[in-house]
């Protein structure tokens, strides 16, 4: 949620914004009812003042009159608010003032390469086919069980995606994130608070309607949350967690895409980042998580490209977001594998999350970044393959993994 001073001094302003994003508000609408409600809240003050002066004087005729006059100011007030309330949810956290203003992704800006395209001296396969051959991916089975987008990771696939937790959960407890397995179900009320409803979004959750719970769709949605309603120190910011869980998403706006293999699953494990900075503190916080995220895909020695997101294809809450595409071989092209956005103060608002600084009061920056999830499992396999369709597994992860190669099985 925005701060209503900023809609009231700068809606022109806001109004580019919001429709930078493609998201269609009355920014007017929104400014006249907060006008009204102001007007409408003077009026109610001054009638209660009345009512108190009429009470001393014993009025009673008078005293009845102001009564109805200001219950009905004090229902019109109610009703204005809740309608002011509901517009201001729908309006969309502003994109950072050096985020490129564009339709889609189509308008996404390459800021980074690292490596070059894997070449290979035979035709590489791509990775279902390999994961398949090696016994460590069956979707096949998964479907039959739970439907389209689902998998089975066995084996050697099983152990190389606990390599990856273990291997984030290292690299980023060294660097002082608080590790955290959090719930997977939260409440309506919770996710609405994070701004993931509005637009179509809760399309793309799945939810238990019985229990008012929804699954989340990465652990950040019940990490943010954590510190709702709570005021917390400058001192103790930032506050770094990194968090374990299984994610679920309908993915209702890609029907008929990515279908094959375990690019876009309906449901995938994931470790994330979320850091809680000072208001000065996002920015600079929001490279350092994108450092973090390059620092373990180089350890799996696949090359990468860093795209920043143009307005329109950011999210609702985010005011700047990156994506690291990795290099996929079987698609000829690099496909997203981990994310970073900054929210700046828009969830803060929702949830009520603040720190102290002295005096004063400032609601706290929240940011969010993928360490892993099951799609870097894509790039190692298909990055690493060998002409007998083995896959070598990098340095990094074999401490982990307890083998350096996956054979195909006799």
């Amino acid at each position: 949620m925005l701060d209503i001073k900023l809609i009231r001094e700068h809606s022109s302003d806001l109004t580019k914004a919001v429709k930078n994003k493609g998201v269609a508000i009355n920014i007017e609408k929104v400014k006249k009812l907060d006008e009204e409600l102001r007007s409408l809240q003077t009026q109610v003050q001054e009638l209660q003042s009345q009512k108190n002066k009429i009470a001393k004087e014993k009025d009673v005729e008078k005293g009845k009159k102001v009564k109805e006059e200001l219950k009905t100011k004090e229902d019109k007030f109610r009703e204005l608010n809740t309608e002011l309330q509901e517009l201001l949810l729908q309006i969309p956290n502003p994109a950072a003032s050096d985020v490129k203003i564009g339709k889609n992704e189509s308008e996404n800006d390459v800021v980074k390469k690292h490596g070059e395209p894997t070449k290979f001296s035979f035709d590489p396969k791509d990775h279902q086919t390999l994961g398949e051959a090696l016994d460590i991916i069956d979707v096949k089975r998964a479907a039959k069980v739970s439907g389209s987008r689902f998998s089975y990771l066995k084996n050697e696939g099983a152990l190389l995606e606990l390599a990856l937790v273990n291997l984030a959960m290292d690299v980023l407890t060294k660097e002082g994130f608080i590790p955290v397995i959090p719930p997977v179900l939260v409440t309506e009320k919770t996710m609405a608070g994070l701004g993931y409803l509005e637009h179509g979004g809760k399309d793309d959750m799945f939810s238990i309607p019985k229990d008012n719970l929804l699954l989340v769709g990465t652990s950040e949605q019940s990490i943010v949350p954590m510190h709702m309603n709570e005021v917390l120190q400058k001192k103790d910011l930032p506050i770094r967690y990194v968090g374990f869980s299984t994610s679920f998403r309908r993915e209702s706006g890609s029907y008929g895409k990515d279908v094959k293999g375990i690019l876009r699953l309906h449901q995938f494990n994931k470790v994330e980042m979320v850091s809680f900075t000072a208001s000065g503190e996002g920015d600079k916080e929001h490279e350092y998580l994108l450092s973090l995220e390059e620092k373990l895909l180089k350890l799996l020695e696949v090359p990468y490209q860093v795209v920043k997101m143009c307005t329109g294809d950011l999210g609702f809450p985010a005011a700047r977001k990156y994506d690291i595409e990795a290099w996929i071989p079987s698609q000829n092209k690099y496909r997203e594998v981990t994310s970073t956005s900054t929210t700046t103060d828009f969830q803060a608002r929702r949830l009520n999350i603040k720190y102290q600084d002295g005096d004063k009061k400032e609601f706290v920056h929240v940011l969010n970044g993928t360490a892993f999830s099951d799609r870097p499992l894509i790039a190692i396999i298909e990055n690493h393959q060998q002409k007998d369709g083995s896959v070598k597994i990098p340095e990094a992860l074999q401490k982990y993994t307890g083998f350096k190669i996956i054979k195909p099985k006799a």
